[in-house]
Parts: C-alpha cells; sequence; structure tokens
C-alpha cells in the first residue's frame, strides 16, 4: 500500500535469525471495507491477541529451557573431574534437578492455559496467559544460565551453544508485554477475587 515502508533492520542480542524492524506509514489512507472487526474495539481486539501470544511465548521459553537442560547433560555426561563425570556430582546433578522441574511447571503453566481457554468459550483467560508468560520467561533465563554455570567456560564460549540461549531466553521476559506488566496483570486478578 503506498506510504507503507520498512525500516533499519535491528542489530539484537538474542533472536537474531528473526528480524525486526520499524513500519512506517506516511499518509497512508485505508478504505473502510478495509476494517478488521468493530469500529472502536481496536483496543480489545489487541489485548486478546496478547493474551493468545503470551502462552507461545511461554512455549518458545519452554524450547529454549529444554535445549539448556540437553545441553548441560550432553556436556555433564562427558566432562570428568575428581575421576567421574561432572553428572555424578550432587551439586551438578541438583543444579540439573532444579531445571527440569522449572521447565515442566512452565509447561503445566501452558497446559492449564489450553485448558482454561477450551474449556469454557468466551471465557478470560488473560490471567492464565499471563502467568505462563511470565513463569516461563523468568524460568528460560534461569535454566540457561544455569547452563552456562554447567558448562563453564566453554558455556561463555560462542563455540557451545548455551551462551546463544541466554540471549535468546532474554527477551521473553520483555516481547509481549514485560513480565513486569504481566505481574500488575496478575495482581489485579488476585486483589479482585
Amino acid at each position: 500500500r503506498p506510504g507503507v515502508s520498512v525500516g533499519k533492520e535491528e542489530d539484537k542480542m538474542g533472536i537474531r535469525l528473526s528480524n525486526t524492524t520499524e513500519v512506517i506509514f506516511q499518509d497512508v489512507h485505508i478504505p473502510a471495507d478495509h476494517l478488521i472487526g468493530e469500529e472502536g474495539k481496536g483496543f480489545i481486539y489487541a489485548m486478546q491477541t496478547l493474551d493468545l501470544a503470551r502462552p507461545m511465548v511461554a512455549s518458545l521459553a519452554v524450547g529454549i529451557a529444554q535445549r539448556a537442560i540437553d545441553e548441560s547433560v550432553k556436556y555433564a555426561k562427558q566432562r570428568v573431574t575428581f575421576g567421574k563425570p561432572i553428572i555424578k556430582h550432587e551439586v551438578i546433578a541438583f543444579k540439573l534437578a532444579d531445571m527440569d522441574m522449572k521447565t515442566e511447571v512452565a509447561r503445566a503453566a501452558i497446559i492449564n492455559f489450553l485448558n482454561t481457554y477450551y474449556a469454557v468459550p468466551k471465557r478470560n483467560y488473560t490471567r492464565e496467559a499471563a502467568i505462563a508468560k511470565c513463569f516461563a520467561g523468568d524460568m528460560a533465563v534461569q535454566v540457561a544460565l544455569e547452563a552456562v554455570q554447567i558448562l563453564g567456560g566453554f558455556g561463555y564460549s560462542r563455540e557451545y551453544p548455551v551462551e546463544k540461549l541466554v540471549r535468546d531466553a532474554k527477551i521473553m521476559q520483555i516481547y509481549e508485554g514485560t513480565n513486569e506488566v504481566q505481574r500488575m496483570v496478575i495482581a489485579g486478578f488476585v486483589a479482585n477475587k
């Protein structure tokens, strides 16, 4: 459409395979018959869209965390200290157990959202969407950082994939509404019980 252009591509810290650009609208005219939905309800539609997007972000966060666990286990089985693989050391085993527990709870939050979404049509599922996104986003960062710790110096190196997982996990706390915003949403539901 005339007047629509794309700005420069951002050089981001993470999710670098997904390009991010600004979209510029200059004197753009949209015919009335192109209206989607009802006039005056754009904000409501946008919020409903975010409620569906947030669990998708949670799912991405779970995928990042699972990859961090998989890479950590692979490394911990190969790396030997004091005569045994580090996965046999309690401190590493407990880190992996905590990583797995947190990831599984995030999966459960997504399933809870889906159960709520499909159980009662037209029910408000904003709270469940916010919980899934917020918990999973925070969890992905924690789990990815633990993976870096398990791999030690190698975890900090770009030779291994876990440093990338930390960079990719960070956006999960930011986009589709920051986790601070999600906490505000959840707190509103708690206060109105």
